[in-house]
């Protein structure tokens, strides 16, 4: 566990404490002490002050500035993180604030996706086996199957060319008749596409899909993703405090 409070604390209540060295600041954290130049490079922590012999003087702000770094990009990567820290100190509190909430409301709009994904698969597993025999009523065309995903027709073609889907062809023009168990393997891909799964991951599912075990990796896979999204809103929270003294510090 790393000790960003105590080494911020120190300062409470007495005389102003002696400005942190590097060594200190990669202590507190728990990044190295070249991980804390390079971040200082990037932006991510300001510029440190320098003493007249060369060496670094580091502030509290500076560790509050890592330790929200790390819940950020936990939460949405450290490209983005970077990016965003980069920003915040150049921001208005208000503004500041917004980006923050933004970021919740992101991860809060893909736990909706999954969750989705997730009652769609459920009624699929409910739905059970499908029988040998269809009756011509139940098959859809690519039309109507595509409106009823949500998605686009030529999204299903792409399917279809990647090997997801295996519709059957009629009429003499060979246009696309989607059976029930065509079907099952359209909602399945929608449901999992819908919560941001690549083509990969997904190709690995429906190659494996046997009766509902197919249904059941994907289950396992969405729930996964759950998992991880709350991960990621948990490290978010736990950068509050440092995110709270990043967006109200000083500007300069």
């Amino acid at each position: 566990m790393f000790m960003w409070g105590s080494m911020i604390d120190a300062t409470a209540g007495g005389a102003p404490r002696a400005p942190l060295r590097t060594s200190d600041v990669a202590h507190a954290t728990g990044y190295s002490v070249q991980q804390v130049r390079d971040l200082e490079r990037l932006g991510v922590i300001p510029p440190a002050t320098r003493s007249p012999n060369g060496y670094r003087s580091y502030a509290p702000i500076h560790v509050h500035a890592l330790g929200a770094y790390r819940g950020i990009a936990a939460a949405i990567g450290a490209v983005a993180a970077r990016r965003l820290l980069t920003e915040l100190r150049e921001q208005t509190v208000t503004e500041a604030a917004a980006a923050v909430t933004s970021i919740h409301a992101g991860l809060a709009r893909e736990r909706d996706e999954a969750l989705r994904a997730q009652a769609a698969l459920h009624a699929i597993q409910a739905e059970g086996s499908f029988p040998d025999g269809e009756a011509a009523d139940d098959a859809m065309t690519i039309t109507e199957l595509a409106a009823a995903l949500g998605v686009r027709a030529s999204t299903l073609r792409f399917w279809e060319q990647e090997g997801l889907v295996t519709p059957d062809r009629v009429t003499s023009l060979r246009a696309r008749r989607y059976g029930l168990a065509a079907i099952r393997q359209a909602r399945i891909v929608a449901a999992l596409r819908s919560s941001g799964y690549g083509i990969p991951a997904v190709s690995g599912v429906m190659s494996s899909l046997d009766g509902l075990g197919g249904v059941a990796e994907a289950e396992r896979m969405l729930q996964h993703r759950l998992d991880q999204i709350g991960g990621r809103s948990v490290a978010l929270l736990r950068a509050s405090a440092d995110l709270a003294a990043v967006v109200s510090a000083p500007a300069g």
